[in-house]
């Protein structure tokens, strides 16, 4: 081979080194660019997640806010409070970089399931005898096992055993544990909308609420398991004839107020007339009760659990709580449809004549109240720039100051 072609031969093979270094740093720099866009994406990713947390958060402090607005100023809670419809600090609030959106629902709207009875159990939609029976059982302190029930021995011989409550329901989500008790039951349907038909058990059930013991100026209610006459002629505004009569009949103790609507209770009062006694005891008469109702009490406990709101809880929850009696449920929501702020005290429910019957009024009014302390927030946030969404559900006891949070779940959704 000639000089010459050896030099052709050298200048070749640089060429050929040179063009595959270039090839090496274009893959490089192509690595280097895909990866840099990937560290961006997941920087980006990690801190659309991070907004998109504390917005949700924001949408909880401002129903909190809304709540205890609403609680100093209205003493019933109805439809018509901001707390339930506020589409101003509700829908679509923005902030920097993303949204929150807020859904408030009341606990005391829905049936208590620490304190429901089977017959209110079994008019819940999809409820069988069997799951009655096995939410019972894990609630009850024995270990008696109801005809369709089931106590420890079943839980602990399961694949992966665990242990009987045998107390109350501490959440919701613990009725899952519940023999019987599947997802579909308890969140129910999916979909934007959710109707009856499609409503899991969530909606309707709550171990969360309870009422103070006081009326509705917030005075601290009369015992009339412990009032002497005098007391509750002068507190009650009662006659001496009704306040004997109570003092006569309590005995061992009235276990509600029910119980001071006798058999004997006229509609209304008796004409006053020059012979009436004060030493001759008569019961109370229906329209003196409804009076009364919520300024007294048989206890002096400082809450009392599982009452129902009449003014929130939805047909399937009042058709629960009354046993099935559809007339009373439809007459409730039909005369509270018609109050601009809903029933001021419990004692409304005289106005409603189906409730006002002596033995309707005598089962129920210890369940009912017009007042709600716990609350549940549902906020959802959702980034501007990538669309990533933040999901929160917290219930709030507003009576504590401040709002004491009862349960808190992240990316929590039906």
């Amino acid at each position: 081979m000639s000089l010459v072609d050896k030099n052709r031969l050298r200048v070749g093979l640089v060429l050929v080194g040179v063009m595959w270094v270039i090839v090496l740093l274009a893959v490089v720099m192509t690595t280097v660019a895909h990866t840099s866009r990937l560290d961006t994406r997941i920087s980006l990713s990690s801190a659309e997640r991070i907004r998109c947390k504390w917005g949700s958060r924001a949408g909880v402090e401002t129903a909190i806010a809304v709540l205890n607005d609403d609680f100093a100023t209205n003493y019933s809670d109805s439809f018509d409070d901001l707390w339930a419809s506020n589409p101003a600090d509700f829908n679509d609030v923005p902030l920097d970089g993303c949204s929150f959106t807020v859904q408030v629902s009341d606990e005391a709207g829905k049936l208590n399931i620490n304190t429901a009875g089977k017959k209110q159990l079994m008019q819940l939609p999809n409820m069988t005898e069997e799951i009655a029976d096995s939410i019972l059982d894990w609630r009850d302190k024995n270990d008696d096992v109801r005809e369709g029930g089931a106590e420890a021995g079943y839980y602990v011989n399961l694949p992966y055993g665990y242990d009987i409550r045998n107390g109350n329901f501490r959440t919701m989500r613990e009725l899952l544990l519940v023999k019987g008790v599947t997802r579909a039951l308890l969140y129910g349907g999916s979909g934007a909308e959710i109707t009856e038909d499609s409503a899991g058990w969530i909606h309707y059930l709550t171990c969360y609420s309870y009422e103070k013991n006081t009326d509705a100026e917030g005075n601290s209610r009369i015992n009339v398991n412990k009032a002497t006459e005098k007391r509750l002629r002068r507190a009650l505004g009662i006659s001496a004839s009704y306040a004997k009569w109570i003092v006569d009949n309590r005995k061992k103790g009235f276990k509600g107020i029910g119980e001071l609507i006798s058999k004997n209770s006229p509609a209304t009062p008796k004409k006053k007339g020059n012979s009436r006694d004060s030493d001759q005891a008569e019961p109370l008469d229906m329209e003196t009760f409804f009076r009364i109702a919520d300024k007294i009490t048989v206890t002096d406990e400082k809450l009392i659990p599982g009452k129902v709101n009449v003014n929130t809880a939805p047909a399937a929850v009042l058709l629960a709580l009354f046993e099935g009696n559809e007339q009373v449920a439809a007459d409730v929501i039909a005369y509270r449809s018609g109050l601009t702020d809903g029933m001021a005290d419990i004692g409304d429910l005289g106005q409603v004549k189906s409730f006002a019957k002596k033995n309707v009024a005598k089962n129920f009014i210890d369940r009912l109240t017009t007042r709600s302390s716990v609350f549940t927030i549902h906020s959802s946030a959702q980034a501007h720039a990538t669309g990533a969404l933040g999901k929160v559900e917290a219930v709030v006891d507003r009576d504590k100051s401040p709002a004491q949070i009862l349960y808190w779940r992240a990316g929590a959704d039906y």
